[in-house]
């Protein structure tokens, strides 16, 4: 039975280390991870989740877009396990947008991503996968990587007076939304 995992926060020296690639994916150790990912994004209303938000220094992440409290505008697609994943091109076009983190709680930013990326990874069954990712979903890609490189979405805003509270985010997004 999956477990829901604790989720560290800044602060915490493993989100501020590159880490390590997968080798064995069809190791337990690595499918208990995996189901304890989906278990723990599930109980968070996250969209994505890294292996080193839960103290785990490995090179996959969970991106799972899905309207929720958190996003109540996001798109909505099967959670989808991505093990070494890595962009291989994007657009010239960068887009900002209001992220927010279970690892930093209580903050977003607003912060520049590319618009679409080509991205490659490896399944959870072990096939090789290369698609293309748009808007939202592109958007999550490249959060959710850059946890895996010891990178937040702090690091990406612009300006701190493109920082804002979870408390007033979730009041501006009400009014728009009404």
């Amino acid at each position: 039975m999956a477990e829901i995992l604790s989720v560290i926060e800044l602060g915490n020296s493993i989100l501020r280390q590159r880490s390590r690639p997968v080798g064995d994916l069809h190791h337990r150790r690595i499918q208990t991870l995996v189901d304890n990912l989906m278990a723990t994004l599930s109980n968070t209303n996250g969209v994505g989740i890294a292996a080193p938000q839960v103290a785990q220094s490995e090179r996959l992440f969970i991106v799972a877009s899905r309207p929720n409290p958190r996003y109540p505008n996001a798109p909505e697609m099967e959670p989808t396990v991505m093990i070494n994943p890595r962009i291989l091109a994007h657009s010239e076009q960068v887009v900002k947008g209001w992220e927010g983190c279970l690892s930093v709680p209580g903050i977003r930013g607003l912060v520049p991503r590319y618009q679409a990326i080509e991205v490659e990874y490896i399944g959870r069954d072990g096939s090789q996968h290369r698609q293309e990712l748009t808007d939202f979903v592109a958007r999550i890609f490249q959060h959710e990587l850059d946890h895996l490189n010891g990178i937040v979405f702090l690091d990406r805003v612009e300006s701190t007076l493109d920082l804002i509270s979870e408390k007033e985010f979730q009041a501006q997004m009400a009014q728009t939304n009404s």
